[in-house]
């Protein structure tokens, strides 16, 4: 009986931790391009993202047959208008109610749409006519929404490249290209009245394709590294995601629209390219994809939005084989079209306990010495900023080790510390990767002790060298 009541007690306890970690990843949401001819059928689709972590779905149209598919999943859909659309929104207020008679007002509310993107990148299309008639098309599908009484429970935006920004280094000194003027002035006036999000496409992998050294790989993949000074905050930063996310909060609060939240619409990173292109490969798509996802699931947020993660949609939920442009255009997605995995980045629900091999081998310039005796734990050298440590807590979770036991919930997340934190999924990562001298390194900020720091409740694996 004793040992019923403690599987019991065990199940729920599983259950409950397994409801804790659905609800803290709601920030977790991929795109679900089309061009292609391979995909596999809606349903499917739908099926696969219910057996996964991601909540949000980005569409860059209305397809029926998807919407229809997610009806009734809880998985929060954005579907989207054409750039091909926006003249006839912006100049006939009666396509805009059609717009939404035939592709919200069938679903909603069973399939949950929560955005409508007018058209993507249209302010760096380098179209004028259709740049001034981006703020019009979405105001007449604002008042489309308000007069079907579903003004308040979808949002209408526009999706922006990282190019709208004139200057992004460093973050604190980020603006808006000048040349944009009062049309950008009036699509925030319309974000900041409606409260809809200021959506963005950042992606450290061009910035690494146009600098491509090692130290600027390191910070694009989350890896450790010597981080970039921001003088005029005196904040330094660890990764290119969050210098490029607080560029655009800097520019925002600069034109006085502090309180406009940002949703990151796209970013991701190539697994495979042309023989000539930099930056594409396996082992970067899954330390850029993993590390990013551990760092929103850390909730640390980012320098100038801390403990609070953006909104992201991650880029791709398949490849898309008809895009034109070089080979890493068709090679972004994180599932093949057979519905198995591309990569493991600990998405699948069931799939977070996986240890796979480190994304990039790690050679240290001063590995520690290990103890004496047999057993040995990773553990953070005294007088580490908290945030190399977020850096090697980052590095560590991205790279398919379990760390739910120091999130909401788990058994290690109290106290709730950066450090904390750290130090156990150091340790766990050590532990998986045949306990290496040169795997308790994280740049010289880690060492190896025989002395067990688990504590009450928290247990942290150890082993023999």
């Amino acid at each position: 009986m004793t040992t019923v009541r403690c599987a019991s007690v065990a199940f729920l306890f599983s259950l409950l931790h397994s409801v804790l970690l659905a609800r803290s990843e709601s920030f977790i949401g991929i795109n679900y391009g089309q061009v292609a001819d391979n995909l596999p059928p809606p349903s499917a689709t739908a099926k696969l993202l219910q057996s996964t972590y991601i909540e949000k779905v980005r569409l860059y149209g209305a397809d029926p047959a998807i919407i229809k598919a997610l009806a009734n999943t809880g998985i929060g859909i954005v579907i989207g208008t054409a750039n091909g659309d926006v003249p006839p929104l912006a100049s006939d207020p009666n396509f805009a109610r059609n717009w939404i008679n035939s592709n919200v007002l069938p679903f909603y509310p069973s399939s949950k749409i929560i955005l409508i993107t007018v058209g993507n990148e249209v302010m760096t299309s380098g179209d004028q006519n259709l740049m001034t008639q981006l703020l019009p098309a979405m105001q007449n599908l604002q008042n489309a929404l308000n007069g079907a009484s579903l003004g308040g429970k979808i949002k209408v935006s526009t999706v922006h490249s990282m190019a709208v920004l004139k200057q992004s280094e460093p973050p604190s000194s980020g603006s808006f290209d000048p040349s944009f003027g009062d049309l950008m002035k009036g699509l925030l006036g319309f974000n900041k009245a409606t409260g809809s999000p200021f959506a963005i496409n950042p992606y450290p992998y061009f910035a690494y394709r146009s600098d491509p050294r090692p130290e600027t790989l390191a910070f694009c993949l989350f890896q450790p590294n010597s981080g970039r000074f921001d003088s005029g905050t005196n904040i330094k930063y660890m990764n290119m995601f969050d210098a490029q996310v607080d560029a655009v909060r800097a520019a925002l609060n600069s034109m006085g629209f502090k309180e406009i939240e940002i949703v990151v619409a796209e970013t991701g990173w190539p697994y495979k390219g042309d023989s000539n292109e930099v930056g594409p490969s396996i082992e970067n798509a899954k330390a850029y994809n993993g590390n990013l996802i551990s760092h929103l699931r850390s909730l640390v947020g980012t320098p100038l939005m801390p403990g609070k993660s953006v909104d992201t949609y991650l880029f791709a939920l398949y490849d898309e084989d008809l895009k034109p442009g070089p080979g890493s255009e068709r090679a972004f997605g994180l599932f093949k079209t057979d519905l198995t995995m591309t990569y493991d980045v600990g998405l699948s629900k069931g799939a977070q306990g996986t240890t796979p091999a480190p994304a990039t081998p790690k050679t240290p310039a001063t590995p520690s010495p290990s103890p004496s005796n047999n057993e040995t734990w990773c553990v953070p050298k005294s007088n580490v900023s908290n945030v190399q440590l977020q850096a090697n807590l980052d590095y560590a979770c991205g790279q398919g080790i379990d760390c739910r036991p120091v999130q909401p919930g788990g058994a290690c997340f109290e106290p709730n510390t950066v450090a904390s934190h750290a130090a156990y999924a150091m340790n766990l990562f050590y532990q998986h990767s045949a306990r290496n001298p040169w795997n308790c390194d994280f740049s010289q900020t880690a060492t190896l002790t025989s002395k067990n720091p688990s504590y009450k409740g928290c247990i942290y694996p150890g082993g023999s060298t």
